[in-house]
């Protein structure tokens, strides 16, 4: 038991440094900095010096005691900002998932789904211009109509993001091609998952949860740059890692999920004793449907 909690002490201690302290010791040394050029001497590099340099001399002036405290002070004080502005990863994550309030998001939604629905007609346009069998150079404009349509998004446009949307996909292809309701078979599913998937799928979910982080750390910057101009620059900068990171997790994890259904979704209707736990095949949106109407239990 003793070396289980000195590993989770590691774990703990490498997630404050990486999520809390070292952002957050960052964006106090930049906030410093703003605080003392301004913008109108935003790349003063002497008077930067000369400040660091008044600085210094009056650290060292300072009593032991002070000075310990001043030390403890810059320890704290990051984790403080860090949790400061993680409180806000909601906030983000909300934004970026495509859960706004409903009269915000059925206009990016509508148009979404508009530029979707001509994106698929135009896909079909191609498969009925040239019928199978086809050259090679007609199925390679059909596979780029169809890459561009699941580029946009894997099925009808349900939320008013990209991001939204690859998660609303998981959803729609479960309830439509295996009659599964999610919102009440997940759960269930994932207690019967094989431990690597849900291992996968966890690592999946925390990649996405850590670049939430990332990207939250822009909106402090934000602020900061009513004082010092440069804050903008680095803004944008984080902002766009984080949300290029969270793209990229979040095709990840909507992947691994609708494979865990495609490949375990037999199982739960077999569990619930809907289907023989000897059969084999995709499960059928009729034992989809039975196995949800279980789940739901008139709910």
């Amino acid at each position: 038991m003793g070396g289980f909690f000195q590993e989770l002490a590691k774990v703990l201690a490498q997630r404050w440094l990486s999520l809390l302290a070292i952002p957050g010791a960052f964006f106090i040394a930049v906030a410093w900095l703003g605080v003392t050029l301004g913008h109108a001497k935003a790349w003063d590099h002497t008077l930067l010096s000369q400040r660091a340099t008044a600085v210094a001399t009056a650290v060292t002036k300072l009593p032991a005691g002070a000075q310990v405290l001043l030390v403890v002070a810059f320890l704290v004080a990051p984790a403080g900002v860090g949790f400061a502005v993680q409180a806000l990863a909601g906030v983000t994550r909300r934004l970026w998932l495509g859960q706004w309030p409903r009269q915000l998001a059925a206009l990016p939604v509508r148009r979404r789904r508009a530029r979707w629905h001509r994106l698929v007609a135009k896909r079909r346009c191609l498969e009925d211009d040239s019928p199978e069998p086809r050259t090679a150079r007609e199925q390679d404009l059909v596979d780029a109509a169809a890459d561009r349509v699941n580029r946009m998004a894997m099925a009808e446009p349900g939320r008013p993001t990209w991001m939204g949307d690859r998660i609303h996909a998981v959803e729609s292809v479960a309830l439509h091609r295996s009659g599964l309701d999610l919102t009440f078979g997940w759960p269930r599913l994932w207690l019967l998952l094989p431990e690597t998937t849900r291992t996968e799928l966890s690592n999946a979910h925390a990649a996405f949860a850590a670049a939430v982080a990332t990207g939250t750390w822009a909106l402090p910057y934000l602020v900061l740059a009513a004082f010092w101009w440069p804050a903008a620059v680095i803004a944008v900068l984080v902002g766009l890692t984080g949300w290029a990171r969270a793209r990229a997790a979040i095709t990840d994890l909507s992947s691994l999920a609708e494979a865990a259904v495609d490949l375990h979704g037999r199982e739960l209707a077999a569990a619930l004793g809907v289907v023989d736990p000897e059969g084999t095949g995709p499960l059928t949106v009729d034992d989809g449907e039975r196995t949800t109407a279980l789940m739901r239990k008139g709910r």
